[in-house]
């Protein structure tokens, strides 16, 4: 007989397998993951190339926001596994909510527009040009002398 787990293989395992490692029941749940959001960043001559892992997420679940220079990339995902026997009663019934976001700076210059952004196979692509950042020509500003 399959044991309901709520974290790991099995119950009996999780509840007893803390007591001998209470370091790993601590760490287990105080620890981001890290298998969300990886980020791969290729530069070339004309801007960068970022690919972000987003497993599990679907398109409608990823926003792309461009703020004060800031992009930052946000993805939230809702689950409910709901399994009934026979008679309507609950033998399982585990939901599952959860957002994870990430920020890079990418210059005041940039606009929406100059950005692009394709999501497929659990992949965001962003096309991130290089803006030149134009010098301020500093203007003589005279103060009138009376007299």
């Amino acid at each position: 007989m399959l044991m309901p787990s709520i974290f790991g293989e099995s119950l009996i395992e999780d509840f007893f397998g803390d007591f001998a490692r209470p370091a790993r029941a601590i760490t287990r749940y105080n620890t981001p993951t890290t298998n969300v959001m990886r980020t791969d960043i290729k530069e070339s001559d004309t801007g960068f190339e970022l690919a972000i892992d987003l497993p599990g997420y679907k398109k409608e679940d990823v926003k792309a926001e461009l703020k004060d220079g800031y992009l930052t990339i946000s993805a939230e995902t809702k689950r409910d596994d709901d399994e009934q026997d026979e008679s309507g009663k609950y033998i399982r019934r585990e939901r599952y909510y959860g957002t994870c976001s990430r920020s890079f700076y990418v210059g005041e210059e940039l606009t929406q527009e100059d950005i692009r952004a394709r999501f497929e196979d659990g992949i965001l692509k962003l096309s991130v040009p290089k803006k030149e950042i134009q010098p301020k020509v500093e203007e003589t500003k005279y103060i009138p002398i009376e007299g």
